[in-house]
């Protein structure tokens, strides 16, 4: 802007300046001069010089000075349009909750009406703000008090949320099907029957051994008697760990007991190694370095063949109740024993596996030595049966140690479990996939699931009345109500999101009964 104002020609000059420093015109004409109308009239002594500028200006300072006094009220009283007050009202409603005032407390207060935000509602009563935080004051004595009560309020409330939490999880958990159930029962059933028969045969075995290599010395009879001790100790390990394995789950234990096969069938592995294979060998070097005299073998052939009869029996029974769990597992017969999945049986299995072999391997080597009249076909035996429980016993470690590392069910079963999952309306993808046998025939199955909020929220507003929703939505005066309003429907979207979960889950353990452990994360 020139530092003239106009000129003689620059009329539309003086409306501009006029309007944009405001002098007025009365000011601007009396002070114009028809001397001065060449030379230019000073912008700056003009504006100093009215009256009128003067006025508006000082107007506009008090006006500021209102408007900073009013914020900085504002902010010492905690007046925000984020708390959902107004800045110089506030209802009935928000004032009993906010300050805890009584319907009584304000009857005495101002009060007046004010539009209402719906065109179609009549006006509402409204309280003026500092007189409502004034008669807090003189309720609750001091800002200390009042502020000891919103925490205890804010306490309350947060003890009542947890309190429905906690209903909701008790209820949940009644909806679910009960976990202790175990598909190969105890002692008494399956696999237990085939235990229990195979340690009241090899410990009779042991017995009529054990008095046939007292009567005869050989050492291959030596070896079959250690064959049959160590059998029936394992058999009785095996027993401890089917019983302690059909045991309900506790607290210490919240999957349950059902490794404790394994646990068992890998004990029994070391101890085949080391007493069966270990003395059979042992015995069988020293009978080679230090010969005895070999005796009458009659009796002891009588022996072996009843043991052979014997062992063969168990051994059938043992193949019998594998074949019907392959069947069961839909598993082929050999692909069932390598991978372990009945480790109690199996134990057996190889256990009278390795013993028949062991008497025609013991009966062999006894014909031989006593045709020979020579003690070191006996003693060779001896090793031999040693070499065939250490072969035996190596395999039912590796077999258990491998399932006690967490084994993955076949992949096969894990496909289809993730097939059936992905065709769930409410279910759009499934990551991060792992199936644990754990044992006994249970599976432990984990995914991360991404949901379909879309879904799941048109799942909630289905059974939802959408019009009463609607009215309620157009009643909000304040962010407050709003908030209250996103919180409630908003938890009982997660409500309704644990609740297909655990559908989900009931459905997958009604179709896979060996899944009993199901767990479900959220992406």
């Amino acid at each position: 802007m020139s530092r003239w104002l106009f000129n003689s020609r620059s009329l539309r000059l003086v409306s501009v300046v006029v309007i944009e420093r405001g002098i007025c015109f009365h000011c601007l004409r009396g002070n114009f001069l028809p001397n001065s109308f060449n030379g230019g009239l000073h912008l700056k002594w003009i504006q100093s010089n009215c009256f009128h500028s003067q006025k508006l200006a000082l107007q506009k300072t008090e006006e500021k000075k209102t408007r900073l006094s009013t914020a900085n009220e504002g902010t010492a009283s905690g007046l925000s349009s984020k708390n959902g007050m107004e800045r110089n009202f506030i209802t009935p409603v928000r004032a009993m909750n906010d300050f805890f005032l009584k319907p009584s407390d304000l009857e005495l207060l101002r009060k007046t009406r004010r539009r209402s935000p719906y065109e179609s509602e009549p006006p509402i009563t409204v309280y003026w703000l500092k007189d409502v935080e004034a008669k807090a004051l003189e309720v609750w004595g001091s800002q200390e008090a009042l502020d000891r009560e919103r925490k205890k309020k804010t306490e309350e409330l947060k003890r009542y949320q947890q309190y429905i939490f906690s209903v909701k999880r008790v209820l949940k958990d009644m909806r679910k099907e009960p976990t202790n159930w175990s598909p190969q029962g105890g002692l008494m059933e399956g696999s237990g029957k085939v235990v229990l028969t195979a340690i009241a045969i090899n410990g009779s075995n042991f017995l009529f051994k054990l008095i046939a290599w007292l009567y005869t010395g050989s050492h291959s009879m030596f070896s079959e008697c250690l064959h049959s001790l160590a059998d029936t100790a394992n058999q009785l390990i095996l027993a401890y760990g089917i019983h302690k394995s059909s045991q309900q789950s506790n607290p210490d234990h919240p999957y349950g007991y059902s490794n404790m096969r394994y646990v068992a069938s890998l004990v029994s592995g070391v101890g085949i190694f080391c007493v069966g294979a270990g003395l059979s060998v042992y015995h069988g070097i020293t009978g080679i370095f230090n010969p005895d005299p070999i005796g009458s073998f009659y009796w002891a052939f009588f022996i072996l063949g009843g043991s052979l009869v014997s062992e063969s029996a168990t051994l059938l029974m043992a193949i019998n109740s594998l074949r019907k769990g392959a069947t069961n597992a839909d598993m082929r017969f050999w692909d069932y024993v390598k991978r372990g999945q009945d480790p109690s049986v199996n134990v057996v299995l190889l256990e009278d596996l390795a013993a028949v072999v062991g008497v025609v391997v013991a009966g062999s080597c006894m014909a031989v030595a006593s045709h020979l009249d020579s003690p070191l076909p006996d003693a060779v035996g001896s090793l031999l049966v040693g070499v065939v429980l250490g072969a035996v016993a190596s395999f039912i470690i590796y077999s258990n140690s491998a399932a006690l590392v967490g084994r993955s069910i076949p992949l096969s079963s894990i496909q289809q479990i993730n097939s059936e999952l992905e065709h769930d309306l409410m279910i759009r993808a499934v990551h991060d996939v792992k199936g644990i046998d754990m044992g006994s025939g249970l599976v432990r199955y984990k995914a991360e699931v991404d949901f379909d909020g879309r879904e799941l929220t048109r799942s909630y507003l289905d059974k939802q009345d959408l019009e009463m929703m609607l009215e309620e939505v157009q009643k909000m005066t304040n962010i407050n109500e709003m908030e209250a309003f996103l919180l409630k429907h908003g938890e009982n979207i997660v409500d309704l999101l644990g609740a297909e979960i655990d559908r989900i889950e009931n459905a997958l353990r009604k179709k896979h009964p060996e899944v009993r452990h199901c767990d479900l994360e959220l992406l």
